[in-house]
Order: C-alpha cells, then sequence, then structure tokens
C-alpha cells in the first residue's frame, strides 16, 4: 500500500467502527497530492512507528522485570480465559499481588495500571515512613498549613510532582460514579467542598488504605454505599447530641425514627 493515492482502494481498508461510509471516505481522499505535504505526512508516519517501536520494547522490559517480582502466592480467585484481554489484566494484577504481599486492585478505584504506578513509586516496603502521617506527608496529600501572629493564612497542600500522589488523585476522580461506600465519601465531599479539595481528601483516604494494606497486610472489603451512609449519619447524630448537650439540651429521636 506504499504510494498508494486511488481514493477508491483507500477507502476498501476503512475499519468498521468508522461511522462514515466508503464513499464518503473516498471523496475525503480525493484532492491535491502535494509535495510538501506528502513529504510531512511521510515525516509523521516515521515518528510515528518509531514511536510504536520504542513503546514495544517498554512493555517487553516490563514484562521482564515483572515476571521477577514475587514470591508469595496471593489468592485472587478464578481467572478469566486465556487469551482475552481480561486474562492479561488478570494476570498482571496476579503479579503486583505476589510482589505486595496483598491485592491493592482491591480498593475502589485502583485499576492494576494505578496499583503500577504506586508500587513502581514508593515499593511494598514502607517502612522508611514512621507511620501513616508521615506517609501522606510525603505524598503532599496533608495540609501545608501557614500560621503567622496566631493567625492562619493558608491550610492547602503543597504543590508536589510526587507521581504516587497523583495517581492516587486520578483514582480519587474516578469514584464519582461508584457505588462503594468510597464513592459515597467523595460525593458527600463534594457536595460541601469544591471539587479540587474533595478530590485531594479522598487520595489521602486511598493512600491511608494502602499504607495499612502494605504494612498490616489487612484486606479490604467493600461495605458497600448503604453502609457509607449510615455511617455518615451516626456521626451527623452524634455530632448533633454532643452540640445540644454542650448547650444544656437533650436530643431524643422521633417515634418514626425509633421504630426504624
Amino acid at each position: 500500500m506504499i504510494g498508494e493515492r486511488d481514493p477508491q482502494a483507500l477507502a476498501r481498508h476503512r475499519i468498521g467502527r468508522v461511522k462514515a461510509s466508503q464513499a464518503d471516505i473516498a471523496r475525503a481522499l480525493t484532492g491535491n497530492w502535494r509535495v510538501e505535504h506528502l513529504f510531512v505526512l511521510r515525516q509523521a508516519l516515521a515518528m510515528h512507528d518509531d514511536i510504536g517501536r520504542h513503546l514495544a520494547e517498554c512493555d517487553a522490559k516490563l514484562q521482564w522485570l515483572m515476571a521477577k517480582l514475587g514470591q508469595a502466592k496471593v489468592d485472587l480467585g478464578k481467572a478469566p480465559r486465556a487469551g482475552s484481554k481480561l486474562r492479561s489484566e488478570f494476570d498482571v494484577r496476579q503479579i503486583l499481588a505476589n510482589w505486595a504481599g496483598v491485592d491493592l486492585a482491591r480498593i475502589n478505584g485502583l485499576a492494576a495500571t494505578t496499583v503500577m504506578k504506586l508500587l513502581t513509586e514508593i515499593g511494598p516496603d514502607l517502612s522508611r515512613f514512621a507511620n501513616v502521617m508521615h506517609f501522606c506527608s510525603w505524598l503532599g496529600l496533608c495540609p501545608a498549613t501557614k500560621i503567622s501572629g496566631g493567625k492562619v493564612l493558608s491550610s492547602g497542600t503543597k504543590r508536589s510532582a510526587n507521581m504516587a500522589r497523583q495517581a492516587l488523585k486520578m483514582a480519587a476522580q474516578s469514584l464519582w460514579h461508584s457505588g462503594s461506600a468510597l464513592g459515597a465519601f467523595y460525593r458527600r465531599l463534594w457536595g460541601r467542598m469544591d471539587k479540587p479539595r474533595a478530590n485531594t481528601a479522598t487520595a489521602h483516604k486511598l493512600a491511608r488504605m494502602v499504607y495499612f494494606m502494605l504494612t498490616r497486610g489487612e484486606e479490604f472489603v467493600d461495605k458497600g454505599q448503604q453502609h457509607g451512609e449510615e455511617q455518615q449519619r451516626q456521626c451527623s447524630v452524634s455530632a448533633s447530641k454532643r452540640r445540644a448537650s454542650d448547650l444544656g439540651f437533650t436530643v431524643a429521636p422521633s417515634a418514626a425514627a425509633a421504630a426504624a
């Protein structure tokens, strides 16, 4: 096909997903084949092929490195059918779980690619961090409060190019439509603050989960959106009772609430 300029011949290679008909594509390919345009197109194709070659080399090197990772076998359940796209994702997830000792992809919002970014940045051993607060501070997900003369000047998080931080913030954004407890948590925060702050707070919560799973070997169990909403309701009720008690009042549930 190199050097082919016949519009009808080129249009026959239309991909089935393209909505335009073969005739429409042929009309779009009909025109003047100017020398400078062909030169630019040839250069662009060469760069595309060269980038593809480098990506293939990176994928091969990554597969070679990942094959050496992990000792313990983490049970992820039944594997999908061999040769399917789900099977390739499952294999990557299995390698990462064996390396970390736990399956971080069980956390809502953390896909296998996100877990790979996290583990390549922080590794499975977090013993260099004294506690979870040090870990979250290193990620730049803790408020950097600035106080002068007893007055709080700012309390936002510091700017950071940390790749693990960016991966967690991207994972937090994906929870907007999630029916999990984490999804309910993210939407609840977004209802009372702006989106960037809600995203950072949710990424901070994800970071804490990652830390405890890697350091304690805990398994993540999603209790569902309803459990998260009920937990928040109980916290609101407790806070209301404390405020009423400070003012000298006693809060009692209504008959309908008590029956529920």
